[in-house]
């Protein structure tokens, strides 16, 4: 993702000083999707197989080569940092997981704001819910950042999302989840266009038909749109990210806040 032109950006030099990799892992979804159960324990700490979820995204961090996690706890943030200090992650030398607690935050852009405030995040980071279960690496996609960002110093987010392929019963490619809708620039992977099904067919009476802003088209050889990929909410930011939700309080939610409403003049990067 590109920040707007002349909006305050930190610049980086060329021979800028390497830094530990960093993650900010979201332990709070903000949502009431899984409520009455979340009333009482975080959706973190419900069990996968007899394994807390946060342990699953603390596992696949440090595979990845993460070094320094700083774990967002809102509801139920007692119980999150508890279980950290009683956890092995806590006796870990090359892996740092440090809590960040918060009573008043509503949502994931008040999240970001206060990890701005603290000044901990030194490069770019990858940022990610706490009930993540992957066993990626994130070696190229991190490479394909640092690429952008050598070109573009502007350039403050890439997103990561998958391939699905529709269930030969149902013929959805997700079931259970909600379907989105992807514009990309073939050449450069650029995200031009995102939108949830469901919301697509609120806001266009549920229409079978793809409108397209003509900017978007404007100046390009090719967009391909996809309706088969899935949103694996795994993202590699720069700094410069937390400085746009600091600098603008109305964004709330990252996709639908923050994406959406950077596309409309900006640039995403998906993989």
């Amino acid at each position: 993702m590109a920040q707007k032109r002349g909006s305050k950006v930190a610049e980086v030099a060329d021979d800028e000083v390497v830094v530990p990799l960093q993650a900010v892992l979201l332990a709070d979804s903000f949502t009431q999707k899984f409520r009455p159960i979340t009333m009482e324990r975080p959706k973190v700490l419900m069990p996968l197989i007899n394994v807390p979820m946060i342990d699953y995204t603390l596992e696949w961090l440090a595979s990845v080569g993460v070094e320094e996690v700083y774990i967002f706890c809102c509801a139920h943030a007692k119980q999150v940092t508890s279980y950290l200090e009683r956890s092995h992650w806590k006796s870990q030398t090359n892996f740092i997981v440090t809590a960040i607690e918060s009573n008043d935050c509503v949502s994931a852009g008040d999240a970001l704001r206060l990890i701005d405030q603290r000044n901990v995040i030194r490069g770019d980071f990858v940022l990610v819910s706490g009930d993540t279960v992957s066993n990626m690496s994130l070696r190229q996609v991190l490479q394909e950042h640092k690429e952008r960002r050598r070109k573009d110093k502007l350039s403050v987010m890439t997103m990561v999302v998958k391939h699905t392929k529709p269930s030969s019963v149902t013929h959805q490619n997700l079931l259970g989840n909600d379907e989105l809708l992807l514009g990309v620039d073939p050449e450069t992977k650029q995200l031009l266009y995102y939108e949830d099904k469901k919301d697509y067919g609120k806001t266009h009476q549920g229409s079978g038909n793809i409108i397209l802003d003509q900017s978007i088209v404007t100046d390009r050889s090719a967009v391909q749109l996809y309706n088969n990929r899935q949103d694996c909410f795994i993202d590699i930011c720069s700094p410069e990210l937390l400085l746009l939700f600091t600098d603008n309080f109305d964004y709330q939610q990252l996709r639908r806040d923050f994406v959406k409403g950077l596309l409309s003049d900006e640039v995403c990067y998906g993989l």
